[in-house]
């Protein structure tokens, strides 16, 4: 969408009639993408607990007094096998996740770059999310073959002091211009139930929509409180509210992928096929999501209920080259 977007042409959107809302999305969704397909991705928690932030929805700060598995960056063998495990179960994205402020070891960067080398020559796209990023180290990444680097802007930048104080709302967006700046995509999105108001939700796809060029991926989370953590008493986000974040993403940033996220253990088949007509296009499969439940084994059941599929990965490959082709990025990574 073009800089000039204002709020309130988003509140707009945002706050239609449901019945208009949803036409409106799945109009665009069906514009660009099949509705029929969904992109499976996995996501491999490649180096667990002691983070230096402190997010507040995070169990993996070493802020917080949460009981969770702690362990070292894996080995690039563990990460191959997890991957070939995700592949042989449909995704076509394999993610990486390691609770860093971001890479400062220089061996253990050079294990990432190996995995994401290991990943590609798969045939699967590779995504990591390792905290804040330098200009060095996005080239490294692209060099190595990086498909996209995650880092979300979490929520909107009036509402973010109160979830994170170690790092900047402007710490995220020079990440982001590090990544692009060397032709890696962008996924980026947020984090939706963590007792923001609704004209925060509006200011994060603000955020969202006015970069330059959005994001190619578009992950929106619902909180799964955990215990131990500021947010574990976070009252829940009701169910339309969360469409209403999906249907709205997918107008503003019509070619990207809108990845229903964190917090569909607790929805119900309903639900989900609400948030696929809304023009969600990308799920996580597998039994956890970092540290907290995914609902696995079910996906391939739930889009057989649904009459759906998961993409093959030619149709991930098509689909990556329009989205980086409409945003002018090369997409060669």
């Amino acid at each position: 969408m073009a800089e000039n977007l204002t709020r309130d042409t988003i509140r707009e959107i945002y706050e239609l009639p449901i019945p208009e809302l949803l036409y409106r999305a799945a109009t665009v969704h069906r514009a660009h993408h099949d509705p029929t397909k969904v992109q499976f991705c996995q996501l491999e928690n490649i180096k667990s607990g002691k983070c230096q932030e402190d997010c507040k929805y995070c169990p993996q700060s070493a802020h917080y007094d949460v009981e969770i598995p702690e362990y070292g960056l894996e080995s690039v063998q563990q990460v191959i096998e997890a991957a070939r495990e995700a592949r042989d179960g449909g995704a076509t994205r394999f993610c990486m996740g390691a609770a860093w402020r971001g890479p400062r070891n220089e061996q253990e960067f050079e294990r990432v770059l190996d995995m994401v080398r290991a990943i590609r020559s798969m045939g699967m796209e590779a995504c990591v999310t390792l905290g804040l990023l330098n200009e060095d180290q996005a080239a490294r990444l692209a060099e190595a073959g990086l498909t996209s680097y995650n880092h979300n802007l979490d929520t909107s930048p009036e509402y973010y002091e109160k979830i994170i104080t170690t790092r900047t709302f402007e710490d995220r967006l020079k990440t982001i211009r590090n990544v692009r700046k060397v032709g890696v995509s962008v996924c980026s999105g947020g984090i939706v139930g963590m007792g923001e108001s609704r004209e925060d939700r509006i200011g994060m796809l603000h955020s969202l929509a006015t970069l330059d060029p959005p994001p190619e991926s578009v992950p929106i989370n619902l909180l799964v409180p955990v215990e131990g953590t500021p947010l574990e008493k976070a009252p829940p986000l009701g169910n339309i509210e969360l469409v209403r974040c999906i249907a709205t993403a997918r107008i503003l940033m019509p070619t990207s992928r809108v990845r229903l996220s964190a917090g569909r253990q607790g929805m119900t088949t309903e639900m989900q096929a609400l948030c696929f007509f809304a023009g969600a296009n990308s799920i996580f499969t597998g039994e956890k999501l970092l540290t907290t439940p995914n609902p696995g084994e079910g996906d391939q059941a739930l889009m057989e209920i649904l009459g759906m599929t998961s993409e093959s990965a030619e149709e991930t490959n098509q689909e990556f080259a329009q989205a980086t082709a409409a945003n002018g990025i090369n997409g060669q990574n």
